[in-house]
């Protein structure tokens, strides 16, 4: 976190195209993969993807964001904005994941939710707060790392986590930089300053104690060396899964009522200040 980037140039490190997404990190570092598709309700959404595999031999449940490479791609899975059958489709995941004991690990990459009328008239806040709800009591281990765009809600309905990471030069926000500059200052040119003041970088947000870890980069980015980056997110997926093992055990032994406790306990306690 001392690489000396502005936050307008970590929010391009973010957004870099040859940046790994969630189906390399999954491709990389998950064995015996096997992709679920749909929402069981109206449609499949490529651009969250997910199911269950295997992380150093451990069975878990893994969903993310997943963004195109090419122009054709991009326009299938909408830069990862997901609609609402993609955070059902997550939702679906992540119960399932509840029914059969495994830890859910969740990729973070994403401008936002889609913001387009289909996803409204479908029921984007709906969906987006119900899975809020249902991730804040899931009786499982969860885990979230934030590896690119870590954007508003379309970013928190899948990571409301017991252990958030976020590597360090992925962004965290409750809007673009580019949506900050046109609201406050009418001028989307003003977006570095936003960046600026929004403290939207793995050192501020770590700083503020919403997250819980920051995952060191290659010099030059993640798009830089990615096989060097998703090394290092597998080393700290691994350790963190190995952690919440000793803290609240495994299987049949997990202290599920403890873990929710200290779950609400944690996201009760991010934005609490003494005045004195």
């Amino acid at each position: 976190m001392s690489s000396g980037l502005s936050p307008w140039e970590r929010v391009q490190f973010a957004r870099h195209p040859r940046r790994p997404y969630t189906l390399d990190y999954i491709g990389c570092l998950f064995d015996d993969f096997v992709e679920l598709h749909g929402d069981r309700l109206f449609a499949d959404d490529p651009a969250l993807v997910g199911g269950p595999a295997r992380l150093a031999g451990r069975s878990v449940m893994v969903l993310g964001h997943q963004k195109g490479r090419d122009a054709r791609e991009n326009a299938l899975r909408r830069f990862g904005m997901p609609r609402p059958e993609g955070y059902r489709k997550a939702l679906r995941l992540m119960k399932q994941a509840e029914k059969f004991g495994l830890p859910l690990i969740c990729l973070v990459d994403t401008p936002g939710a889609d913001p387009t009328l289909p996803s409204e008239e479908r029921g984007q806040a709906l969906a987006i707060a119900t899975n809020l709800l249902e991730m804040s009591r899931l009786r499982v281990p969860t885990i979230a790392a934030i590896i690119g765009e870590g954007g508003s809600g379309g970013a928190l309905a899948v990571a409301v986590a017991d252990r958030v990471l976020m590597l360090e030069n992925a962004i965290y926000s409750v809007v673009t930089p580019e949506g900050c500059a046109s609201i406050l200052w009418k001028n989307v040119a003003l977006a570095p300053e936003a960046a600026q003041s929004m403290k939207i970088t793995a050192e501020d947000i770590w700083r503020f104690g919403i997250v819980d870890g920051v995952v060191p980069e290659p010099a030059g980015g993640a798009h830089a060396d990615p096989a060097r980056a998703m090394l290092e997110l597998g080393m700290a997926l691994r350790d963190t899964l190995d952690d919440l093992d000793g803290s609240y055990g495994r299987g049949a032994t997990l202290d599920v009522e403890r873990l929710l406790s200290d779950r609400f306990d944690k996201y009760r306690g991010i934005g609490v200040f003494d005045e004195g």
